[in-house]
C-alpha cells in the first residue's frame, strides 16, 4: 500500500461500509465483509490484500488473474478471471462503482482546486540557493528542486512537485502532481500534472472522476511547447527516460511511454495506452486508448491507431502496415485520376 503524495485521503472503510456507496447487484465471498477494512484504491497489478480494484475487460486478465486486491468491483461475466480468494463485488457499471468509491477516499481529486500555498519565488530565494527563477514564479509547499535548475518566468510549481537537478522549466509553465527526474526540458506553455478527461456519462449529470494518480518524467525527457501531459487516474503516467515531445502534443492519464521514442507535434495519445522502446510517431498522429504499442514501431504522420501494433511501420486511417498503406494510396491515386481524366 503506496503512500499518495498529492491528494488528501479518507480512511480506512470497512468493506461493508464501502458497499453502501454503490449499487451492487451481489458481493461473492462477502459473508465476512464487517471486519474487512480497505485502505486504498489500486490497479489490478499493484493492489495489496487491504485495497480494493476494479475489472471494466477481459483485457486485463493476464493482470486481473493475479492480483492480489482483497475485493474487486467487476461484472458477473468478468468475475473469472480473478482469484477465489478476491472478493467479487458484482456491479452493473464498474466505472461508475468505482469512481464512487473512489470518490470517499479522495474527496477533493475531482476537480484541479488552485493551489492556496502559493508564494512568489522572491520570497524563497533561501531554500533554492542553487535555482534560477525568472520573474513571477509562484512556488507551492514542499516543493523540491535540484541544482541548476532554471524555472522561467510566469511559472507556476504547486505544492510537493518534485524537480531533480540541471532541469529547464520554461516560461507559463503549470506543474502539479509531478514529480521530475534530471535533466528535464519542459518548454513554454507546457501543462504538466492536470487532471484528465476522466467522467462517467449518467442521465442528466456527469460524474467527474477523481484521478489520483500522477506524472512521472524519466531522466533527460523533453516536452515541446504548450503540450498537456495528464496525470494518472488510478496509475500513473510516466514518460520514459530520454524521451522527446514536439510542441502541441495531448498524453492522456494512465499512458506509459517508453525510453528513446519521439513524437513529432500534435500527436495525440488517449488513456492507458502502453507504448515500447524507440517508438517514432509522426506529426498528427492519433493513438487510441488502452492499446500495446510495441518497441521500435513508427507510426506515420497523420494517422489513426486503433489496434495493437507489436512491430513494424504503420500508416492511414486506420492504420495498418506500411505496404498496404503504399499500395491502397496508390490505387487510391489511380481512382482519383481516372475520374479527372473522364
Amino acid at each position: 500500500m503506496k503512500k499518495n503524495e498529492f491528494f488528501f485521503k479518507k480512511g480506512p472503510f470497512a468493506l461493508n461500509e464501502l458497499i453502501k456507496f454503490i449499487d451492487t447487484i451481489k458481493v461473492f465471498d462477502g459473508d465476512n465483509t464487517d471486519s474487512e477494512k480497505i485502505y486504498g484504491v489500486e490497479s489490478l497489478d499493484n493492489a495489496t490484500s487491504s485495497e480494493v480494484t476494479f475489472l471494466n475487460s477481459s483485457r486485463y486478465k493476464e493482470y486481473s488473474l493475479k492480483t492480489k486486491a482483497l475485493a474487486c468491483i467487476t461484472t458477473s461475466n468478468l468475475s473469472s478471471f480473478l482469484p477465489k480468494k478476491c472478493k467479487k463485488i458484482i456491479v452493473k457499471n464498474v466505472l461508475l462503482e468505482m469512481n464512487k468509491i473512489m470518490k470517499q477516499f479522495y474527496p477533493n481529486a475531482d476537480v484541479d482546486y488552485p493551489d492556496s500555498n502559493l508564494v512568489n519565488s522572491e520570497d524563497l530565494k533561501k531554500l533554492y540557493p542553487d535555482v534560477f527563477f525568472g520573474k513571477n514564479v509562484l512556488i507551492g509547499k514542499n516543493v523540491k528542486i535540484g541544482k541548476n535548475t532554471f524555472i522561467g518566468n510566469n511559472t507556476i510549481i504547486e505544492s510537493k512537485v518534485n524537480i531533480g537537478d540541471n532541469c529547464n522549466i520554461g516560461s507559463f509553465v503549470l506543474i502539479r502532481n509531478t514529480l521530475i527526474k534530471n535533466f528535464v526540458h519542459i518548454k513554454d506553455g507546457s501543462k504538466i500534472g492536470i487532471k484528465g478527461f476522466g467522467f462517467i456519462p449518467i442521465k442528466d449529470k456527469n460524474f467527474r472522476s477523481p484521478q489520483i494518480g500522477k506524472v512521472i518524467l524519466e531522466e533527460g525527457v523533453e516536452i515541446g511547447a504548450n503540450c498537456t501531459i495528464d496525470r494518472g487516474s488510478v496509475s500513473d503516467t510516466v514518460i520514459g527516460k530520454n524521451t522527446f515531445l514536439d510542441n502541441l502534443i495531448h498524453i492522456a492519464h494512465n499512458v506509459k511511454i517508453g525510453e528513446n521514442c519521439m513524437f513529432a507535434a500534435q500527436v495525440g495519445v488517449a488513456g492507458s495506452t502502453n507504448i515500447g522502446n524507440n517508438v517514432v510517431v509522426g506529426g498528427q498522429g492519433g493513438i487510441s486508448g488502452h492499446l500495446k504499442i510495441g518497441d521500435n514501431v513508427q507510426v506515420v504522420g497523420g494517422s489513426a491507431v486503433l489496434n495493437d501494433v507489436l512491430k513494424g511501420q504503420v500508416g492511414g486511417v486506420p492504420a495498418v502496415p506500411l505496404r498496404e498503406f503504399v499500395k491502397l494510396r496508390k490505387k487510391k491515386w489511380k481512382i482519383i485520376l481516372l475520374i479527372k481524366n473522364r
